[in-house]
C-alpha cells in the first residue's frame, strides 16, 4: 500500500513562499514519517514508530501517537503505513576513482567472474572487430587468467596490436597490459619496482605486462575534471537511490585535496570521506603523508585518515598466511611492507593523531598490524583513534582479544564473503571455518564495519552478510547487519556521536525502504530499493515525490 501525505502544513507554504527563493534550515518545516516500523540501529530504542525531525536532526523519536501530538501543525506528515526506515547507510570503504573510457569487454561469471583466457581472448577479438583503432578495451577476471602465462603482454599484443588492453582483476589487485596500454600509462622498459609493487618481467627482462599491488596503485590516470565530476556525481547518485547517505572514498592514487578542489561547488547527495592512499616509489613511500593531510572533520566533504595496504587477496593468493595456501605447496603470499614500514606508518599516524587504516586479508598480516600497534604506542592511545583493518578476512579466535583491546574496527565487504569453491580451494575446509569472521566479532566485542568495495548496494551484502556462503556459522542477523552499515561505519568514521543512529540530536540521515528486509527471506533483500532517502533531513531521492511541495515552494 502506497504511503500517504497528511497536511498539517497549515500556512506553511505561505511562509516558505515569502522567503524570497531560499529557505534557512531553521525555516523549513518539521518532516514527521510515522505509522512506520523503523529500526534506529540504537542498542536502547532500537525500534519506534515515528520520527520527527527538524532542520538537518531528528528531534524526537517514539509512538505515533505520542510523535502526532508532539509535530508542529506546520509539519510535512508521511503516514508510511507499516513501511520500514533505517538510518542512511554508510558505505564505509568504497572507491569513486573515475576511469579512463574504455569499451568494456563483458564475460560470464557472476559476482566474482573467474572465466579462462581462452574465453577472455575470444571475446577481446569479437570487440577489436567491432570498435575503432586506439579504443581502450577493459575485461574483469580473476585468478584464472592472472595465472595463465598467455594471458600476457605478447599474448594481448597479438590478439590487439592496435588497442590498449587492460585486463584488470575484479579483486583490484593485479592487471595485465598490453604493449599499447603501457605506452598510453608512461611504463618504459627500465621502470624500476616500487616499493610493495611489482612489474613482472619475462627471462630476458621485458615488462610481460602483469603488474601488481602498488606498481598498479602509482599507474591512476588523470581525468579531465569534467568528466571526473560527472563520474563521482553519478556514483554519488546511484548510492542515493540504494539509501546511501555517506560514502568513504579510498582515493587510490589521487590526493584527497585535489578531489575536494574538484568537487567544489557540487551539491552531491551524500557525505563524502576522502581517505588518503599514498603511492609509493622504488626509494620508497614518496611522502610522510600525515603531516601533509590537509585535516577537515565535519561538514559535507571531510578529508581525514590515510590507507596502506599491507597484503593482497586470497584469490591471487597475496594475502598474506600463517599456514601455507593448500592449493599452492609452500607458498604463504606476502607482505607489501616490512614491519619497520609499517611502524612507522604507526608512529606518524600517532603524532598526527590521525585514524591508520590497514589493508590486512592473511591471518599473518593481520598478527603483524596487531604487534606493531603493540609495539607503537599503550592501548589507550589506539582506543582514541580507532585504527581501521581494511577487510579482515583472515582474523582468527587467537586474534580477538587483542583487537578489542586496542580498538580495532574490522571493516568487511560482504561481496568478499561468496568466493565459493575459491575459498576452500585457498584454505581447506577445515581452516574456512575459522575465517571470515562476522558473528564471532561481534561476540567478541570487537566494532563491525560495512562497505561495499565492489557493488554498490547495501541490501547484497546485507542478503550476504545474513547468509555467508563462505562460511554460513559466521552469518549474522539482519539487525546486525544493519547495524554495521550504519552505526558501525559511522563508528569506523569517527562519527558515531551525530550519526548512524536514529535517535534524538542525532542527524536525520535515513532511508525508507521498499520492502521488510527484516521479515523476507534472505534471498529477496537484494530486491530492495528506497522509497525516500534523507540526508540531513533533505531528500536526496523521492521518486514518490513525497516532498515536492517543499521543494516547489522555493526549499
Amino acid at each position: 500500500m502506497k504511503p500517504s501525505s497528511r497536511s498539517l502544513r497549515a500556512g506553511a507554504l505561505l511562509v516558505l513562499a515569502g522567503c524570497g527563493g531560499g529557505t534557512s534550515i531553521q525555516s523549513r518545516p518539521e518532516i514527521l514519517l510515522y505509522n512506520a516500523k523503523i529500526f534506529t540501529s540504537d542498542y536502547d530504542v532500537p525500534w519506534v514508530q515515528a520520527v520527527l525531525i527538524r532542520g538537518d536532526r531528528v528531534i524526537k523519536v517514539g509512538t505515533t501517537d505520542e510523535m502526532l501530538a508532539a509535530a508542529d501543525k506546520g509539519a510535512d506528515a508521511i503516514d508510511l503505513r507499516g513501511r520500514v526506515v533505517v538510518p542512511g547507510f554508510n558505505d564505509a570503504h568504497d572507491h569513486l576513482s573515475p576511469e579512463l573510457p574504455a569499451t568494456i569487454v563483458k564475460t560470464p561469471g557472476g559476482l566474482v567472474p573467474d572465466p579462462p583466457f581462452a574465453l577472455v581472448a575470444d571475446s577481446l577479438r569479437a570487440a577489436v572487430k567491432r570498435v575503432g583503432r586506439g579504443v581502450r578495451l577493459r575485461v574483469e577476471v580473476g585468478e584464472k587468467v592472472l595465472s595463465d602465462p598467455r594471458a600476457r603482454r605478447s599474448g594481448l599484443d597479438e590478439i590487439a596490436p592496435n588497442n590498449p588492453v587492460e585486463i584488470r582483476a575484479w579483486t583490484g589487485h593485479g592487471r595485465i597490459l598490453n604493449s599499447a596500454a603501457l605506452a598510453a600509462a608512461g611504463v618504459d622498459e627500465a621502470i624500476p619496482d616500487p616499493l610493495g609493487g611489482r612489474f613482472e618481467r619475462d627471462r630476458s627482462g621485458r615488462l610481460d605486462g602483469l603488474i601488481e599491488e602498488y606498481a598498479e596503485y602509482g599507474l591512476v590516470p588523470a581525468l579531465p575534471d569534467s568528466a571526473a565530476r560527472a563520474a563521482i556525481a553519478a556514483r554519488a547518485a546511484d548510492g542515493a537511490a540504494l539509501g546511501i547517505t555517506t560514502i568513504q572514498d579510498m582515493t587510490t592514487g589521487i590526493e584527497p585535496a585535489t578531489v575536494a578542489k574538484l568537487l567544489g561547488g557540487m551539491d552531491l547527495p551524500v557525505r563524502l570521506r576522502l581517505i588518503r592512499f599514498p603511492v609509493t616509489a622504488a626509494r620508497g613511500r614518496l611522502t610522510s603523508p600525515w603531516s601533509a593531510l590537509p585535516t577537515a572533520r565535519g561538514g559535507p566533504i571531510e578529508l581525514s585518515g590515510v590507507k596502506y595496504i599491507l597484503d593482497g587477496t586470497p584469490i591471487e593468493r597475496g594475502a598474506a598466511l600463517r599456514a601455507p595456501y593448500r592449493d599452492r605447496a609452500g607458498w604463504y603470499g606476502r607482505l607489501n611492507f616490512p614491519p619497520d614500514t609499517l611502524r612507522a606508518i604507526l608512529r606518524e599516524a600517532v603524532a598526527a593523531n590521525e585514524q591508520p587504516m590497514i589493508h590486512a586479508v592473511g591471518d599473518s598480516a593481520i598478527g603483524v598490524v596487531l604487534s606493531t600497534l603493540a609495539a607503537v604506542a599503550p592501548d589507550s592511545v589506539w582506543q582514541r583513534l580507532r585504527p581501521r583493518i581494511e577487510h579482515g578476512d583472515g582474523m582468527t579466535p587467537d586474534q580477538f582479544e587483542r583487537a578489542k583491546r586496542f580498538g580495532v574496527v574490522v571493516v568487511q565487504n560482504p561481496s568478499h564473503l561468496a568466493l565459493g569453491p575459491m575459498a576452500a580451494a585457498r584454505y581447506g575446509s577445515a581452516r574456512l571455518a575459522k575465517l571470515q569472521p562476522l558473528k564471532s566479532l561481534l561476540a567478541n566485542g570487537i566494532m563491525l564495519a560495512f562497505g561495499s568495495d565492489g557493488p554498490q548496494s547495501p541490501f547484497l551484502n546485507i542478503m550476504l552478510a545474513v547468509t555467508h556462503p563462505d562460511n554460513p556459522t559466521e552469518a549474522i542477523t539482519v539487525e546486525q547487519a544493519v547495524r554495521a552499515y550504519t552505526l558501525g561505519s559511522a563508528y569506523a568514521e569517527r562519527h558515531d556521536v551525530e550519526k548512524g543512529r536514529l535517535a534524538v540530536g542525532m542527524l536525520a540521515d535515513l532511508v525508507v525502504l521498499s520492502q521488510d528486509i527484516f521479515t523476507i527471506p534472505p534471498a529477496k533483500i537484494v530486491a530492495t530499493t528506497s522509497l525516500l532517502t534523507l540526508k540531513g533531513g533533505k531528500p536526496t531521492h523521492d521518486p514518490e515525490r513525497w516532498l515536492a511541495p517543499m521543494e516547489q515552494a522555493g526549499r
